[in-house]
């Protein structure tokens, strides 16, 4: 009997989060940085929070988008922390300074390998739940792996994963002029970090930024890093 076999896992930089307080300093921020605005995404009930988006599509990190993303005043209220740390006072202290990069997410074809994977590689990444937003493009379905306490693993450098269901948000993103580079990871071992979708290890843990985001407009590059008042966060 012939048996197919099962399709390989794979892993790959999907976005990464720049937190702020509330959106509309999220945009004014990717106006004075990037050089361009972002597009309205969507609000998501689960977390209490909403978010703004921006094509960073590239030859290495092809439908890659930036997330800003704040906590939603006008939501209801949720019990359980909120993803990306966004509860936390370290966290919400930094972005009182301006938005900050803070994380990253993985996109993976089977996200319950992937979180058994990252498990026996020493990181409980947490939960897969499901969620949902509306945006202008229609609704977008995904799962995404979070922890209880709504922590950041590594101070950010161990990604959050995420299988999407049907359409992806980059899809009806068009062109921003802004291009994803590079995904540098400095907090977590070289031999771990190269097999997270393509992004590359800054040297020995504790060396470099736990994150750090190479993007370019214009042939002008500009880096992104988490702040180090992040990176001693609990992990």
């Amino acid at each position: 009997m012939n048996r197919r076999a099962a399709p390989a896992l794979t892993l790959a930089v999907d976005h990464i989060v720049v937190a702020a307080r509330t959106l509309a300093e999220g945009a004014a921020w990717c106006e004075a940085t990037l050089g361009t605005a972002p597009r309205p995404g969507g609000r998501h009930a689960t977390m209490a929070t909403h978010n703004l988006v921006l094509g960073l599509s590239s030859a290495r990190y092809p439908c890659s988008y930036l997330e800003i993303i704040a906590i939603d005043p006008d939501a209801v209220p949720v019990s359980r922390p909120r993803w990306f740390d966004l509860d936390a006072p370290a966290l919400r202290q930094a972005i009182a300074d301006g938005p900050q990069l803070v994380h990253w997410v993985a996109r993976t074809n089977d996200i319950s390998a992937a979180t058994g994977w990252l498990r026996r590689a020493g990181h409980d990444a947490g939960v897969a739940m499901a969620a949902e937003r509306d945006s202008p493009g229609g609704r977008l379905r995904w799962t995404i792996v979070v922890r209880d306490d709504g922590r950041r693993l590594a101070s950010g450098a161990i990604p959050l994963l995420i299988e999407w269901q049907g359409a992806h948000p980059a899809d009806a993103l068009p062109a921003s002029g802004v291009a994803l580079e590079e995904v540098r990871l400095g907090a977590i071992p070289s031999a771990l970090a190269e097999q997270l979708g393509g992004v590359a290890a800054s040297g020995p843990p504790g060396s470099a930024p736990a994150l750090s985001v190479r993007l370019a407009r214009g042939g002008r590059p500009l880096e992104l890093v988490v702040p180090p008042s992040l990176a001693s966060m609990p992990t």
